[in-house]
C-alpha cells in the first residue's frame, strides 16, 4: 500500500466503504469525519450529485477518446473553464493524470522551453528542502523530503536545492504568514553565483509547503523569488497540487499572494478527487515557442494515454459547477479566521511545540518522543480514528485540511477529538 506502514495496517485495516459529504463511512457501519479533505483533494466534499451525474453521463456517451493526434469537445471546454480561474497570462493547458505527473511535465516544459529559444545550456533544475512534488523521478530529485528520496539512490542529475522557510525560532504560533523569512528568497542568489544563470531552467517550490508540515511562506518571500528570478532569466513554476482550487480561499495560491508564475501544476481539488487528474498552466510566450517548424511535427514529445480523459474532464466540469454554485474557491478566505482561531486553541497542550495556519490549512507540530520520531504524531492520528475524526500526520506535525463545505460545530468537533487524543498519547 501507498505511503503506508504495512505491517502495523495489516493487524488493525483502516477500511472506509462510503462517503458522504464531510463523512467516510467504514464497513461495519460508523461514520468518520473527514478533516483532511481525503488527500488534500475533496474540497467540495463527498458524493456531490452534480459531480457524480457528470461521471455517469459521460461513461454512456464517450469513454475514451485517444489523446495523440485526437480530441474531445469537454478537455477543450474545461481548458477554457480552467484558464478562467488562472491569473492573467497563465492561458495554456496541458492535461496530465495526477500531481506527480503534472510536476514531471511542467519540468519537461521548462526545459525544452529554453533549448525552443536557443538557450539549450540552461538544464539545471532548482527546487527546496522540505518540498514535495510528487513521486516521479523528477518529482523526488527537485523534491527535498529525505525519507522520499534517501533510498532511490542518485535520482535526476543537475538539480539542487533552496534552503528551506521553516524558522521557529523567529515565527513559531504564526497566525497565518509568518513575518520574519522573506530574505530566505536570496538563497537563490547564492545558486546562481555556484552554477551561473544561464545553466538554470527553472525553481519550483510550494507556495504553502503541504505534505512537509504545512509550511506557510514568510511575508514578502514569493515575491522576492519572484524579482530573482525575472532578473536571471529562469522560470518560476507554482506546484499548486495542495494549493489550488480554494484551499488559501482564493482559486489559487498564486491569486491569494499576487504573484504570477510561469508555469503552475495542479491536480487533486481539479475533480473533486474523484477521476485522476493533473495539469499543468503555462504562459502564453512559452506556448509561442514551441509552435517553430514543419505543422506536421511533434512540436512537444511528451504525454500520456490518458492525457485530459472524458471522464476525468466531466469529473472536471462538474466539480466546477459545484465550487461556483456554492462559492467554494473563496469561501475559506471569509472562514479563515475561524479556523485560525480554533487551530491556535491548540497552543499550549502537552508536546505542542509549533502551529502554522493560511487559508483552510493548518499543522500542529508534535515534539517528536526521543528515538522514535513520527510516532507521537502517528499514535494521535490512531487515536483520532478510534474517535471517528480522520487526520493527516507527516512526521510529528498533524495537518488538517477539511473539505470548505465544514461547518463550526464539525471544525469544533475535529479540534476536540484532536486536543484529547494530544492529552491520552502525551
Amino acid at each position: 500500500m501507498p505511503f503506508t506502514a504495512n505491517r502495523q495496517f495489516k493487524e488493525a485495516p483502516r477500511l472506509v466503504s462510503g462517503a458522504d459529504g464531510m463523512f467516510f463511512r467504514t464497513p461495519d457501519g460508523r461514520e468518520v469525519l473527514d478533516s483532511i479533505a481525503g488527500l488534500w483533494c475533496v474540497n467540495a466534499g463527498h458524493n456531490r450529485p452534480r459531480i457524480v451525474e457528470a461521471i455517469q453521463r459521460q461513461a454512456a456517451e464517450l469513454d475514451f477518446a485517444p489523446p495523440f493526434n485526437m480530441g474531445h469537445p469537454k478537455a477543450f471546454e474545461l481548458a477554457e473553464r480552467l484558464v478562467q480561474l488562472t491569473p492573467p497570462g497563465l492561458d495554456k493547458v496541458f492535461f496530465a493524470n495526477s500531481g506527480s505527473e503534472a510536476v514531471e511535465s511542467a519540468l519537461k516544459i521548462a526545459l525544452a522551453y529554453h533549448r525552443a529559444r536557443g538557450e539549450g545550456t540552461r538544464t539545471r533544475l532548482i527546487g527546496r528542502e522540505r518540498g514535495y512534488h510528487g513521486v516521479n523521478f523528477g518529482g523526488i530529485s527537485v523534491g527535498g523530503m529525505v525519507g522520499n528520496r534517501k533510498v532511490f539512490g542518485a535520482m535526476v542529475a543537475g538539480v539542487d536545492h533552496l534552503r528551506h522557510t521553516h524558522d521557529p525560532a523567529r515565527n513559531a504560533y504564526s497566525v497565518g504568514q509568518p513575518a520574519h523569512g522573506a530574505e530566505l528568497a536570496d538563497d537563490l542568489e547564492r545558486l546562481v553565483a555556484l552554477h551561473d544563470a544561464s545553466t538554470i531552467a527553472a525553481v519550483i517550490v510550494e507556495p504553502v509547503a503541504g505534505s512537509t508540515g504545512v509550511l506557510v511562506p514568510p511575508q514578502g518571500y514569493l515575491q522576492r523569488l519572484r524579482e530573482i528570478c525575472d532578473r536571471h532569466g529562469i522560470l518560476l513554476i507554482f506546484d499548486e497540487v495542495i494549493t489550488g482550487f480554494g484551499r488559501l480561499g482564493a482559486p489559487f495560491a498564486a491569486t491569494r499572494f499576487g504573484v504570477t508564475p510561469d508555469l503552475m501544476t495542479c491536480a487533486k481539488g481539479i475533480t473533486n478527487g474523484c477521476v485522476p487528474m493533473g495539469a499543468v498552466f503555462a504562459r502564453d510566450a512559452i506556448y509561442e515557442a514551441f509552435m517553430t517548424g514543419p505543422e506536421h511535427l511533434i512540436e512537444f514529445p511528451h504525454g500520456y494515454t490518458y492525457s485530459g480523459h472524458p471522464l476525468a474532464c466531466a469529473a472536471a466540469l462538474g466539480t466546477l459547477d459545484t465550487y461556483a454554485e456554492e462559492d467554494l474557491l473563496t469561501r475559506g478566505s471569509r472562514l479563515e479566521p475561524m479556523f485560525a482561531q480554533a487551530v491556535h486553541s491548540l497552543r499550549g497542550l502537552p508536546h505542542v511545540i509549533d502551529i502554522r495556519n493560511l487559508g483552510f490549512v493548518g499543522g500542529i507540530e508534535l515534539e517528536p518522543r526521543p528515538g522514535e520520531p513520527g510516532k507521537r504524531a502517528f499514535s494521535v492520528f490512531l487515536d483520532c480514528w478510534e474517535q471517528g475524526v480522520l487526520i493527516r500526520t507527516t512526521g510529528d506535525t498533524i495537518a488538517l485540511s477539511p473539505p470548505l463545505i465544514i461547518e463550526e460545530a464539525q471544525l469544533q468537533r475535529v479540534i476536540d477529538t484532536v486536543a484529547a487524543a494530544i492529552r491520552r498519547v502525551a
